[in-house]
């Protein structure tokens, strides 16, 4: 066996399970494109906040936190602000209560960001406990653990075929053949044909595009410090990034796994939408790009054995929680793996396992 454990994907999945399982064996980590990150993780919001997603993705990213506030310079804090128009005061209402939100006044919110419009915006409210997570850095602190403990981490290396051998997995990439005892399917929007590819039964799991756009400051703010703006329900947000400001449709349109791009005219909508809560109009873009955001069904990640083939390890659906979970999700895979007692509740243990599918 060239490997303990074969890891297909080169995302913070993958790479953050590297790093984990690196103390407990030899592990190869497979990624297709150039370089890493290149999917999802490379197209990330980046924030931390733990209170966003389902109640078991809600835990997953708590128990994160201890970690991230121990790696110097990780995390900086941002804040969410959520404004409401005329109508949508009771949703915003729901969105308070799902991120633990406080209620601002209208004044208090524009004093944040100079840019609404206090004609428009009716409601707000923010929560401070939400920071940016330097993606980059949390991922370059992954690859030296895992480096450091003797993984090998190989770019280009499309994965083409997987086989049950004796022992283990077979699995045929660009960059060579490789065998492992255990295999760990990374692979974001990929999972279920790596699933397929390697006869397991597929999970359902759902690609969706996020569209983004980068356009200048508006009207030549500084905006380091701004929050991240939400539109209620979350139907669009704006977020501050290199002296520019990204802004998102947040839509979710569910598509083939591929190397996504934006659509025009979703992120005109986006746009329009975001417009119409300020006073500055857009006039151009800087850039822009999409992401896909990969579910299960019930838009909780999937991490545990396969119920029919336990040589074959699930760590996906990550969805737009895959930086914010990565510590304690790395941890569980490797606990599991290891035939240790997870440091997680035994309840949320079970709301991750893919054998919830049955």
């Amino acid at each position: 066996m060239d490997a303990d454990f074969l890891i297909i994907g080169g995302g913070i999945a993958g790479i953050s399970a590297a790093a984990r399982l690196s103390a407990l064996g030899s592990v190869i980590v497979l990624e297709g494109e150039d370089h890493l990150a290149h999917h999802a993780s490379g197209r990330s919001a980046a924030m931390y906040e733990p209170h966003y997603g389902a109640p078991p993705v809600v835990g997953l990213s708590l128990a994160s936190g201890d970690y991230f506030r121990a790696q110097p310079n990780v995390l900086s804090p941002r804040g969410v602000l959520a404004v409401a128009k005329a109508g949508e005061l009771d949703q915003l209402a729901l969105d308070a209560e799902d991120m633990v939100a406080s209620p601002i006044s209208v004044e208090e919110a524009c004093a944040l960001v100079p840019i609404l419009n206090p004609a428009v915006v009716i409601g707000a409210v923010l929560a401070n406990h939400a920071m940016d997570i330097d993606t980059d850095l949390l991922i370059q602190g992954y690859l030296k653990q895992a480096r450091g403990n003797g993984a090998r981490v190989l770019t280009k290396a499309r994965v083409t075929a997987v086989q049950k051998v004796a022992g283990g997995w077979q699995v045929t990439s660009n960059a060579g053949t490789f065998t492992a005892g255990l295999l760990v399917n990374a692979a974001g929007a990929w999972v279920d044909q790596v699933a397929a590819m390697a006869g397991v039964q597929p999970l359902g799991f759902q690609p969706n595009r996020r569209s983004m756009a980068r356009i200048p400051a508006p009207g030549g703010h500084d905006v380091s410090r701004w929050p991240m703006i939400f539109g209620v329900g979350e139907s669009w947000y704006a977020k501050p990034d290199a002296g520019a400001l990204i802004v998102s449709p947040a839509e979710e349109h569910p598509m083939e796994p591929h190397d996504a791009f934006a659509d025009d005219m979703v992120l005109a909508e986006g746009l329009a939408r975001y417009e119409e809560m300020v006073t500055e109009p857009v006039t151009r873009l800087i850039t822009n790009w999409a992401g896909l955001r990969t579910f299960a069904p019930d838009r909780v990640l999937v991490i545990g054995r396969d119920v029919r083939e336990p040589s074959f390890f699930w760590l996906g659906g990550q969805g737009g929680y895959g930086f914010q979970s990565s510590p304690a999700a790395s941890q569980l895979a490797a606990d599991l793996l290891a035939g240790r007692v997870p440091e997680l509740a035994s309840e949320l243990v079970a709301a991750l396992s893919p054998a919830r599918f049955g």
